[in-house]
């Protein structure tokens, strides 16, 4: 039992993702998060005003329940199943950040430096993350889905489009680690 409480290791993690993914394509649907974005956007009347919301949401209806999940999911793990001795980041990614003035997480994965309420009163935090926030949704809509759509979904169907993304996507957060983030900081 105290196996689930830890990180797992990836060819379990890998082998249930690959039986969702054949579940999916055996019902013939799709997966992918910024979908689930378009049906919310559907559902509150955003299709009055942009066509391209202007679609039938009920038939992606069961797709919101991977929101759901997610949260769901992610609520149970940080505040039951999480342990602070299970995070090991890579001592040279330590020594990258410090040079940068970015501390460490303790027990998290997440810098406090970036992601605290504290980090939330610098506008250059603020108007970092809203920047980042909307390159991501203009990214994901231009390639037409986002990384979990195409990484999962795409290449399990071995789509040709989603390997283009998936490799944009790398290079896209390689530039961003070694090149822009040390300018940022």
């Amino acid at each position: 039992m105290e196996a689930i409480f830890e990180t797992w290791p990836w060819y379990v993690s890998g082998f249930l993702i690959g039986m969702v993914m054949l579940c999916l394509i055996w019902f013939g649907k799709t997966f992918g998060m910024s979908s689930n974005l378009r049906s919310i956007c559907s559902i509150v009347g955003a299709g009055k005003y942009v066509p391209f919301f202007a679609f039938d949401w009920k038939s992606q209806k069961w797709n919101l329940v991977v929101i759901l999940g997610a949260m769901i999911g992610g609520f149970v793990a940080v505040h039951y199943m999480s342990s602070p001795n299970n995070v090991d980041i890579n001592p040279t990614t330590i020594e990258q950040l410090s040079t940068m003035g970015i501390d460490a997480p303790q027990g998290k994965l997440m810098p406090d430096a970036i992601f605290s309420a504290e980090a939330m009163q610098s506008p250059k935090m603020v108007f970092t993350l809203v920047i980042g926030g909307v390159l991501i949704g203009f990214g994901s809509r231009y390639a037409g889905g986002c990384t979990s759509g195409h990484a999962i979904t795409g290449l399990s169907n071995l789509q040709l489009p989603s390997l283009k993304a998936v490799i944009g996507f790398f290079v896209g957060g390689l530039i961003m680690a070694h090149f822009i983030l040390p300018l940022i900081f």
